[in-house]
Formats: structure tokens, sequence, C-alpha cells
């Protein structure tokens, strides 16, 4: 991590490429027809109670029960499996990619993904901070509180059981955080962002440096 070129070579990588490639999955097993094609531009719900919805991607009929699946996330559609449209598919079974047009913001929460110490939902539930964390970022601020390897950092809510989640990982403090209370969480997806101490000066010399070079608009 501290290594500079590895940073430069991260950079011209986002330069080169400013997108995410967002993969859009069978939510179930079903019949599968496809509402829109490659290259056509799609949006995910907007609007302040994002009452607009977002662009239909395809239909899943199971058992006569037709759902509409619509965009997550803006982009165009980059690429289609065809072959299943009218198919029957199983759940989980990759059907779209979306490229998502990176804003400078989002690159730099992507960078530093690569660089900072992530940690996982240990299950797909629902998380809060522990009433002692909660009680410093109120307090502090998140940036401001560090974890020590054992503490008590989380509650897992899962099937109306509350589970208390004892960080694993080095000492350090909680730079970014991915989830929202009370949303659920994919297991395996990142809960905190956590930077040790000694790295809090080159991650801000990062997130200057893509501010600085970054020479778009978004």
């Amino acid at each position: 991590m501290s290594n500079e070129i590895d940073f430069d070579e991260l950079l011209s990588k986002y330069k080169s490429d400013p997108f995410d490639y967002v993969d859009v999955f069978a939510v179930h097993t079903g019949r599968v027809s496809f509402k829109v094609v490659e290259g056509e531009e799609v949006n995910a719900a907007s609007g302040e109670w994002l009452q607009v919805p977002g662009t239909r991607l395809y239909e899943i009929n199971r058992e006569r029960n037709p759902k509409i699946i619509a965009a997550q996330t803006n982009g165009t559609v980059a690429k289609i499996y065809t072959e299943f449209d009218g198919q029957f598919v199983e759940a989980g079974e990759k059907l779209m990619t979306i490229k998502h047009p990176l804003k400078k913001k989002e690159i730099i929460e992507n960078i530093l993904k690569e660089v900072l110490l992530l940690f996982p939902a240990p299950e797909t539930a629902k998380y809060f901070f522990a009433m002692d964390i909660q009680s410093r970022i109120e307090k502090k601020g998140a940036r401001a509180v560090t974890i020590e390897p054992g503490e008590e950092i989380l509650t897992m809510s899962l099937m109306k059981r509350d589970t208390p989640v004892y960080y694993q990982g080095q000492r350090g403090v909680i730079h970014s955080i991915y989830f929202k209370q009370g949303i659920s969480v994919a297991r395996g997806e990142p809960l905190l962002g956590i930077c040790a101490p000694e790295k809090l000066t080159l991650i801000q010399k990062i997130i200057t440096r893509v501010k600085a070079d970054w020479d778009t608009d978004h």
C-alpha cells in the first residue's frame, strides 16, 4: 500500500477505462424475456423518493407470475446473453452486463477499496453498529474511531436473532462505511474499510491526487 508505483498503475487503469461493469443476474428461476438491447442506455430509479422507476431490463415468469426487473445503475447495456431470451433459467444465471460510467467520487471509493482493509459481511443479514461504536462515531465521527482486534463492532440481525460481530484484523480507524444500518447486505460484501493509523496520510494523498488528476467534470 505504501508503494506509489502501484497507485500510479491503479490511476492509469481508471483513466483508460473509467467504468464499472455491473453484471445482472436472474433473481429466481423462471422464463426470461429481455426488455432492452445491447448499446441501450439504462437508468436506475430516480426522484427524491425513487418514484421514477428504473429502466425495465427483463421480465422473469415463474408459474404464470411475471416479475419485471429494473436497472439498479445508470449506464449502457454492454452485453446481453440473448441465448436466454424466452428460455427457462436458474436463479443466479448471468443475463447481461451494464457499463456504468464512474464519477470521480466512485473512482476514489474504488481505489480506496483496493488499499483499505475491507471487513466483509459474514452472512447475508442486516447490520447495526455496536452501541459503544455508535456513540463514539456520533461524538467524534467515524474517522476518529480506532478499533482493535477482537472488539465487538457490529450487531448482525438475521432471522430475528441478533448476534455480535467481532473485528478480526489489524488495528485501524473506520475510514469508510459501506452499509446502511438496517438494510440487508449480501454475504462477502464489504461493511467497513479500515485504515491503519500510520497510513491515513497516504490515503489522504490518494484522494487529493485523484481529485487533482481527474479531468472530468464529475
